[in-house]
């Protein structure tokens, strides 16, 4: 039965934003006409406007909220670059040849982001830390052993196993049976990055609004009108970077795009000496369930910063910060009288194919679908895909360039089905625990 304690004194605020809080850019009218109109100021879209400006385009980036509100600055910061689909599913459903070019792009974007924050100057507490993934059972290790050796002979990652033996000496817990660690992730304050991003973007020319929702684009001759709520903009081109904060104003992709919450809570600053015991390494942390948690020390390695799946659809009901809570002593009890500063959640996109996308619709470019990895897809994704408006002949084709995601049987913009997608998962775990002998 869920727990009906009265909520805890935290903030339902990001932890980021005590650094880097977000806020409305001063007010301007709307340019009449642009060469290329965002829609959306996270990652993405600043990251293709500022391909576009420097390329000599006139760009507006329009945003329903204040730039970096939604998911850029309430994400974890770790540069992971998941892909949710193993290798064998993404043979499957899209053969060998995209397979394996789905994989090797991963290690580009990653790539791209770290020289994007090396030659921008991009002050974000951004650390090449590493990332631990732990080992629910014997069948998990070696699963994560078998990867990390793909990804060191493949790829050339610097990427290998950790028996339990070892185990320790990456993190303070018993409650892995070993794990595996992979030395091209690390972790980035997301806010700070997102407002650098905004700086850099600003600079190149790219202008940028908030509280300009739009409403509708339309096609006009060779080019579109787009509506907001704060006026009209005929553009040429028109790139969509909304992802996991799609609204009614476009109904196609809203049937495509499942906002899933994503929840992170931070524990108050930890007595001298404990992180040192609970993260030896100080690295970004994963496992292997299906309803996995990720976890990471604040930039200051004074806190532990842990998220999950919130799995509620609708206000700011306690139980899944206590859930959060509870599994975070599940793997370090040291922690049972820790208190919480803060616990916030923002919209990851999750569809069906479960791997970033570009793609076209009635001219429109869509940027999109990043399954809660957006702190590497999003800066890449958006790029290539303004290399796409640009027409770039020298552009290597992306691998996550084509057909559109297909639509959520029944779905219309109400994620109804996430009580039952999250008891299911559960009981998958449930099977993961039993047969680890857990």
């Amino acid at each position: 039965m869920p727990e009906t304690n009265p909520a805890p004194a935290h903030k339902t605020t990001p932890f980021w934003w005590e650094a880097a809080p977000v806020r409305p850019l001063p007010e301007k009218s709307l340019p009449a006409t642009v060469d290329v109109a965002i829609i959306g100021a996270g990652y993405t879209g600043l990251s293709a406007g500022l391909h576009l400006a420097r390329a000599g385009r006139s760009v507006v980036c329009l945003d329903k909220m204040n730039p970096g509100e939604g998911a850029s600055s309430r994400n974890g910061g770790i540069t992971s670059g998941n892909i949710r689909l193993d290798h064998a599913t993404l043979v499957r459903r899209f053969g060998e040849p995209r397979a394996m070019a789905i994989e090797a792009e991963g290690k580009k974007a990653r790539e791209f982001l770290y020289h994007l924050l090396a030659t921008e100057n991009i002050a974000c507490d951004f650390s090449l830390s590493g990332r631990f993934s732990g080992a629910l059972g014997p069948d998990d290790y070696e699963s994560l052993a078998r990867t990390a050796e793909k990804l060191e002979k493949k790829l050339g990652i610097e990427a290998y196993a950790v028996p339990q033996s070892e185990q320790r000496n990456y993190l303070g817990t018993d409650f892995y049976r070993g794990g595996s660690v992979r030395m091209d992730i690390g972790g980035l304050q997301p806010a700070k990055f997102h407002a650098e991003l905004l700086r850099v973007a600003l600079a190149a020319g790219v202008q940028v609004r908030s509280g300009a929702a739009v409403t509708s684009v339309e096609k006009v001759g060779s080019g579109y009108q787009v509506t907001t709520e704060a006026g009209r903009i005929s553009a040429r081109q028109v790139l969509a970077c909304t992802n996991g904060y799609t609204d009614n104003s476009d109904r196609w992709l809203r049937r495509r795009m499942v906002p899933i919450r994503s929840r992170i809570i931070a524990t108050e600053e930890l007595p001298e000496g404990l992180m040192a015991t609970l993260m030896p390494k100080l690295m970004m942390c994963s496992e292997t369930r299906n309803l996995g948690f990720y976890y990471r020390p604040s930039p200051d390695n004074k806190r532990i910063l842990f998220g999950g799946r919130d799995g509620s659809t609708s206000g700011e009901p306690i139980e899944p910060t206590l859930h959060l809570k509870r599994n975070l002593i599940e793997i370090f009890p040291e922690l049972k009288d820790v208190t919480l500063t803060h616990s916030w959640f923002g919209h990851v996109a999750m569809h069906r194919d479960m791997i970033p996308r570009i793609f076209e619709r009635d001219g429109v470019v869509y940027a999109t679908g990043f399954c809660g990895s957006g702190v590497v897809w999003a800066p890449w994704i958006g790029t290539q895909a303004a290399r796409k408006l640009l027409g770039d002949k020298d552009m290597e084709p992306s691998a996550f360039d084509f057909r559109p995601p297909s639509a959520v049987p029944f779905y219309t913009g109400k994620p109804w089905f996430m009580p039952g997608v999250m008891a299911w998962y559960r009981h998958l775990d449930r099977k993961l625990m039993r047969r680890a002998g857990r």
